[in-house]
């Protein structure tokens, strides 16, 4: 038996959604209004984890930074994908081992193509 969902049946989605926006359009405009007023510059001035500003805040910088950063969260997310086969290892058996060898070895060698081009160097 096919059960068809009808448009009533999103109703409550539709409410809560309403709802939901309207209390954050709501909070954010009677804190607007509510809110002190009161500007100095020490309280415009910006803050940064306790350490006062010194420069101009858009002065370049190496882009290994952002290079690093990536990286680690490419071989971060790669290594999450492994949870899911080590809970199923055994459910898997020798198909599941050889894809995960072949998973690991495409793995290792985008790891010594960033090796070889140098991109975790820090100069």
């Amino acid at each position: 038996m096919v059960l068809l969902s009808t448009p009533i049946d999103y109703l409550p989605i539709a409410i809560m959604f309403i709802v939901a926006m309207g209390f954050v359009l709501t909070t954010i405009f009677v804190t607007h209004l509510l809110g002190p007023k009161r500007k100095s510059e020490i309280k415009l001035d910006t803050f940064e984890c306790g350490i006062e500003s010194k420069e101009n805040a858009r002065l370049p910088f190496s882009i290994k930074y952002f290079l690093i950063a990536i990286l680690f969260v490419l071989f971060d997310i790669e290594v999450i994908f492994m949870y899911p086969w080590a809970v199923s290892f055994l459910k898997l058996g020798m198909v599941g081992f050889l894809e995960m060898l072949l998973f690991l070895a495409l793995l290792l060698i985008g790891f010594i193509y960033i090796i070889r081009k140098g991109a975790l160097k820090w100069e």
